[in-house]
């Protein structure tokens, strides 16, 4: 997906070519295509000779959250088992988690409701 969100239509060959080495035999790659293809992530907009060329029909960012979304899922919708995996392991920083809470502030500025407090929960005084 990421060599077809970058270069926008490509065929099979482009795309096996961008793999790191040892690449996958080319039928591989075009099974993995034509599996996206029949989820609806890709499809094919022409064909050159015997080459299909194929673009992406799901945005980078409309993957991304199906992806969290189905991973949050995992773990109930909850999302302090995951942050507090990523804080542990050193995936996160004091910057990502400054940039979370400004993007929540703006959220609930955007609603028209305070932020919670960290550590607070609904109903409770503090």
């Amino acid at each position: 997906m990421e060599r077809l969100w970058d270069g926008g239509r490509v065929a099979i060959r482009e795309i096996q070519e961008t793999l790191p080495e040892p690449r996958p035999a080319y039928t591989t790659v075009q099974t993995m295509v034509y599996r996206l293809e029949r989820k609806g992530a890709v499809r094919r907009v022409r064909k050159i000779g015997n080459a299909h060329i194929f673009e992406a029909v799901v945005s980078r960012n409309a993957a991304q959250r199906r992806l969290l979304d189905h991973v949050l899922g995992l773990f109930g919708g909850r999302i302090h088992p995951v942050m507090a995996h990523w804080a542990e392991s050193g995936h996160i920083t004091e910057q990502d988690l400054e940039e979370a809470e400004a993007l929540l502030h703006g959220l609930a500025a955007k609603r028209g409701k305070k932020p919670a407090r960290p550590g607070s929960r609904k109903g409770e005084k503090p």
